[in-house]
């Protein structure tokens, strides 16, 4: 499964969710929405128009999960096979 955290360098929360997952051991892909307009328009289509990050991508096996502000319990769990 691949794993995107779309953020910016300035978000806290950015900062403590990717500080949670690297304790956890688990990688990501990040990009920073401020550096790419494409991703700053894909964080506004799935936030009502709202750049709100940290905006976080799943891509499984059926499908893709999109969260806005997880915690990194719930990014675990939905990493974990059922």
């Amino acid at each position: 499964m691949a794993l995107t955290i779309y953020s910016t360098t300035w978000c806290g929360p950015c900062k403590r969710l990717k500080s949670q997952l690297a304790r956890e051991g688990i990688s990501y892909d990040e990009i920073d929405i401020e550096r790419d307009p494409a991703a700053a328009e894909f964080v506004m289509s799935v936030n009502n128009g709202n750049q709100v990050v940290p905006t976080v991508v799943i891509d499984t096996p059926d499908g893709r999960v999109v969260r806005t502000n997880p915690s990194a319990i719930e990014v675990k769990a939905l990493l974990e096979p059922v």
